[in-house]
């Protein structure tokens, strides 16, 4: 345990934020159109002292999803509110802090979901996930699993998979962190949030999602069964983007900023949506490769030890790689492309 006293007024960072809303949602499973059927919040000072607590019940509409795991039958959520009659109490917690949860990727999704479906943005623009915490803090887990990150902190689990004490566990090894990365000069893995707003109800509006599991009644290790629930829609339609007007001026080299025209491939989930971050990268003047290739400037992957084909390729080909965090970083200053007259051609390897 970090001691209290480590981190003192002088030596804390001033670029570090001045208050967190660490979350955990339960959901009815992990798909883009699945619900959140409860969420919690701890507000942390800048220090990560706690300041309140909030809890609700989320009618989801539909199945309850994973009973065995959460908890929450039909008959329990029949009278929650629905989320959009939450919204207005959940987005005043989460004002004007950053947003932190364990696999931030996954909470931050099913929660700006939820505010589109209501025809809301979520007033967050930054979160933090604790897992790319504990990676720059080198802490020695054996896994990136929420009880070992508890565990390593003397943390106690009373209620694993129920919102309130999910979110509880968190905000106490938060705490200790967040203290550990001021006392040592770590540089906190905050990413931008860019708020969905793109949601139809209708087909019409993307690719039709129709048929989900029905997740209530299957014991751990069964078979799903399956019902219709209706179209829930998607967040846009899938687009070819124009080719890259860049020539390819080849790998990108660690310490020098990226160039344009530069391919670069994407492997595993990000942060930020997927189809946002190419977008940034795109309008950056880089070209977004479907495959990794021997012509690859770089590979973006939050896991570079999974075993994705492209990750695989990035090693026999010697590609560089970078994580999510880094390369937005260095997206933020691209380098104007060389001279060159072969352009770097569409969005494939």
């Amino acid at each position: 345990m970090l001691d209290d006293s480590a981190a003192t007024a002088e030596t804390w960072p001033t670029a570090y934020p001045e208050g967190y809303a660490v979350v955990d949602v339960e959901t009815t499973g992990l798909a883009r159109d699945d619900r959140i059927v409860s969420a919690a919040v701890y507000r942390l000072d800048a220090r990560g002292e706690v300041e309140d607590q909030w809890y609700t019940l989320v009618n989801p509409e539909r199945d309850p999803g994973p009973v065995w795991i959460h908890g929450l039958t039909r008959e329990v959520l029949a009278g929650a509110p629905l989320f959009a009659e939450i919204a207005d109490a959940f987005a005043e917690r989460l004002a004007d802090r950053v947003l932190v949860a364990h696999n931030a990727l996954f909470d931050w999704s099913m929660i700006a979901r939820e505010y589109a479906r209501a025809g809301r943005t979520a007033p967050v623009s930054r979160r933090l996930c604790t897992i790319a915490l504990a990676k720059e803090l080198s802490l020695p887990l054996p896994n990136h699993k929420l009880e070992s990150l508890a565990a390593h902190f003397g943390v106690v689990q009373q209620r694993a998979h129920h919102a309130l004490d999910d979110a509880r566990v968190l905000a106490e090894a938060f705490r200790p962190s967040l203290r550990a990365a001021a006392r040592d000069g770590v540089r906190l893995p905050l990413l931008e949030c860019r708020p969905l707003t793109e949601w139809s109800d209708s087909p019409a509006g993307g690719a039709r999602i129709g048929h989900q599991p029905s997740y209530e009644h299957r014991p751990p290790g069964g078979s799903a069964s399956y019902g219709s629930y209706g179209s829930y829609g998607t967040w846009r339609p899938s687009r070819k983007r124009p080719a890259c007007p860049h020539p390819n001026p080849g790998r990108y080299v660690p310490g020098q900023p990226l160039k344009q025209g530069m391919r670069v491939a994407f492997s595993g989930d990000t942060s930020v949506d997927r189809e946002l971050l190419e977008d940034r990268a795109f309008d950056a003047g880089l070209h977004i490769a479907s495959s990794v290739s021997r012509l690859t400037s770089l590979l973006v992957t939050n896991d570079p030890d999974s075993v994705t084909s492209k990750v695989a390729k990035a090693r026999a080909f010697g590609t560089p790689v970078l994580d999510e965090a880094a390369f937005t970083q260095l997206l933020r200053d691209v380098a104007p492309a060389g001279p060159g007259t072969a352009p770097s051609g569409g969005a494939v390897g």
